[in-house]
């Protein structure tokens, strides 16, 4: 295996569907910018509430990708 340098950014992603569909969203729109993605990491999960029920999810998320060159 060869030897790689990674950068990370943090990005926050939002879906009234599910945590699950905020990440994905999040994933998908940094790989139209970001080149070589490899992995994420999940750092937080929250939601908005509105009577009584989970209305909004927010998820922030770190996500590597290898640098080139």
């Amino acid at each position: 295996m060869s030897e790689h340098v990674y950068k990370s950014l943090e990005l926050t992603g939002s879906s009234k569907t599910s945590c699950d569909d905020a990440i994905r969203k999040a994933i998908e729109r940094a790989s139209g910018t970001v080149r070589n993605i490899g992995w994420f990491q999940v750092l937080e999960t929250r939601g908005h509430v509105e009577d009584g029920k989970v209305a909004h999810w927010q998820v922030t998320i770190k996500i590597g990708f290898t640098l080139e060159g």
